[in-house]
């Protein structure tokens, strides 16, 4: 058995993976990094089908042979992880890959499918609870590919696991990688009716601040779609900060934070102030731990809660 591992390449734009007879060039955004590449020949991997349950775990497939792990980390703290996985799936498709399972966060198992299932190291890659999404595909070799992507508050992290491969062909760049957009109203959409709720990763504070500035806000302008295109919902702003200072202090702060995105709403969108509100928990519901400057920037955050029941 033979294992290599790479940390932190210089950056590239383009994954390069190759199969027995078919190569497959998957591009990333623009600023994605390297972190860590693990290879283990002969090795196995145990590729998710299905989404966890209590009592039968996680369904999967066995895959043996060349296994080969990456972890990438894309400097952009405006996209979302739909938005970072769907063009990734495209291409897979766009190559013969069939879909064998697709989740987000609570619907594929939420805690015990992110630790039931292979994932590299922290700090070179970063699985926010929350916000995360997996993909796993057989390709036309019969190889398997799996996709994890998460993000924290400063940067989106995609970890790729090929299972059943030759050797890789190198990293290169590209120019083609697909343009970084900002969050589109149908993924606001979708994560709130699905989820209950979404983390509105594009509001930046800065450090002991509540002002949002005088720009644009993707996830705002985006849940004001939502909600003029439907009129009977109602959402609350939830403030959340990380574990330093007092719990006070911090409560205070998450609520202000909190009323920020409810005034940029009413005020600038014209959203009636009865279908939104706002309150803030300081440090008490963390996503992950404080222990870290990445944990830290991931728990400080700002979600809208879908309160509506019908």
């Amino acid at each position: 058995m033979t294992t290599t591992i790479r940390r932190r390449a210089s950056a590239a734009l383009c994954l390069m993976l190759a199969g027995p007879a078919v190569a497959l060039d998957l591009a990333l955004p623009a600023g994605a990094r390297l972190m860590i590449e693990r290879v283990t020949d002969p090795g196995s991997y145990a590729v998710p089908t299905g989404a966890w349950t209590e009592g039968g775990g996680i369904p999967a497939l066995r895959a043996e042979g060349r296994i080969a792990r990456q972890a990438w980390r894309i400097d952009a703290s405006d996209l979302t992880t739909l938005q970072i996985l769907a063009p990734l799936r495209s291409q897979l498709e766009a190559a013969g890959y069939t879909e064998l399972f697709d989740c987000a966060s609570a619907r594929c198992g939420g805690f015990d499918f992110r630790f039931g299932t292979e994932v590299l190291q922290a700090p070179e890659m970063y699985v926010d609870l929350t916000a995360y999404r997996f993909l796993s595909a057989r390709g036309p070799e019969g190889d398997y590919l799996s996709l994890l992507v998460s993000r924290s508050a400063a940067a989106g992290y995609v970890q790729v696991i090929r299972a059943g491969v030759a050797e890789a062909a190198p990293v290169s760049v590209s120019d083609d990688a697909p343009p970084v957009v900002s969050a589109a109203a149908g993924d606001v959409a979708a994560q709130l009716d699905a989820e209950g709720h979404v983390v509105l990763r594009d509001l930046s504070f800065a450090t002991g601040s509540s002002d949002l500035g005088e720009g644009a806000v993707a996830s705002l302008d985006a849940l004001a779609e939502y909600l003029r295109a439907n009129p009977t919902r109602r959402i609350v702003f939830v403030g959340h900060t990380d574990a330093v200072g007092s719990l006070q202090a911090n409560v205070a702060l998450s609520r202000k934070r909190a009323s920020a995105a409810l005034r940029y709403l009413r005020d600038r969108q014209g959203i009636p102030a009865d279908r939104i509100g706002a309150d803030g928990v300081g440090y008490l519901s963390p996503v992950t731990t404080n222990l870290t400057q990445e944990g830290r920037e991931t728990n400080r955050r700002v979600e809208a809660v879908l309160i509506s029941t019908e």
